[in-house]
């Protein structure tokens, strides 16, 4: 766990800089949730992790993610947002249902903020809050530095089954983590940001952490809306969040982080799942476009992002080429 709080540390501060915004910086969902239920070992998640950064790398060098971006409608990738705030939404209610009082105060205290005209401070204040909450049911550990030493877990095993994860987690990453995310950057902060850029930086990302103990990590619509909902606006919160991260690498235990208030994680992805989904609708008009966001994000949040994107995908170019329409415009 240390060696992953230092990965996101490291890394919220590098790319925030570089971007010069709140670049989002997550975990890769696909390679990690396979880890979590056990389908993949460690090594198999180390070996898919190095395989997704070096397919990210060189195709975002060879301009290939913006060549694939100039086909896709627009209202796929919108798609492909709603079908992050949904699965977020599905987790955000598990996790309120968990605690139902605590979930109904966090909501109060939301409410009054945003009553107050500081809504976007309630999600700050509800971070705070659990965190007070954690370290007094479980404690403060003593700060310890994580050694520094090459795959702590194991040497990666490039297996069968870490390379048709990879080939499910890029299909995800694509179409969210560098597409979608480009777009949300012009939607949400006014900024001009290449997809093939977000996936070489992706790319870089996962060859540097991994090695070192990291997860594979990627750019997020998820985690960009979930900045933009607590507020930054600046790469000043990657500077800061990049530095708790490292501070709370020295004292990370799984103690610590289980006595975090599930609920009050519920309420916090609610206001993140609100403000894709809000994002996904906006530009949206009627008729086709509309029919092709919801079926994107029906399909990618019931079964598959990535096999969502590629049907959106191949719907739109079909519609486009009978409709003779500008590929990647919004039509009625």
């Amino acid at each position: 766990m240390p060696h992953v709080l230092v990965g996101f540390g490291l890394f919220q501060i590098v790319w925030g800089l570089h971007y010069g915004m709140p670049m989002s910086i997550e975990p890769m969902k696909a390679l990690v949730g396979l880890a979590i239920v056990g389908a993949l070992s460690y090594p198999e998640l180390a070996a898919a992790g190095l395989l997704a950064g070096i397919v990210l790398l060189v195709v975002g060098r060879f301009g290939l993610i913006g060549r694939l971006e100039r086909v896709v409608g627009e209202p796929v990738i919108r798609g492909v947002q709603l079908a992050v705030a949904l699965l977020l939404l599905e987790v955000a209610v598990d996790l309120s249902l968990a605690n139902r009082p605590v979930a109904v105060g966090a909501v109060v205290v939301v409410a009054i903020l945003a009553v107050l005209g500081r809504r976007n401070l309630g999600p700050l204040i509800l971070l705070g809050i659990g965190g007070i909450v954690a370290v007094a049911v479980a404690g403060l550990p003593e700060p310890s530095l994580p050694e520094l030493t090459a795959f702590p877990a194991g040497t990666p095993a490039f297996s069968g089954a870490a390379l048709e994860a990879t080939v499910a987690q890029l299909g995800m990453t694509i179409g969210n983590a560098a597409i979608a995310t480009a777009l949300l950057c012009g939607d949400l902060y006014g900024r001009n940001v290449s997809s093939d850029d977000l996936s070489s930086s992706m790319g870089a990302t996962c060859l540097a952490a991994v090695p070192f103990g990291g997860i594979p990590m990627c750019h997020g619509s998820g985690g960009l809306a979930g900045k933009y909902a607590f507020g930054a606006e600046t790469a000043g919160a990657n500077l800061i969040l990049g530095l708790g991260y490292l501070a709370l690498a020295l004292v990370a235990t799984g103690a610590l982080l289980a006595a975090f208030p599930a609920a009050v994680l519920g309420i916090l992805l609610f206001i993140v799942s609100f403000e894709l989904a809000r994002a996904a609708f906006t530009p949206v008009g009627r008729g086709w476009p509309l029919a092709t966001v919801l079926a994107v994000g029906l399909l990618g949040a019931l079964v598959n992002i990535g096999l969502a994107f590629v049907a959106g995908l191949l719907a739109w170019l079909v519609y486009s080429r009978v409709r003779g329409t500008e590929l990647g415009a919004f039509t009625d």
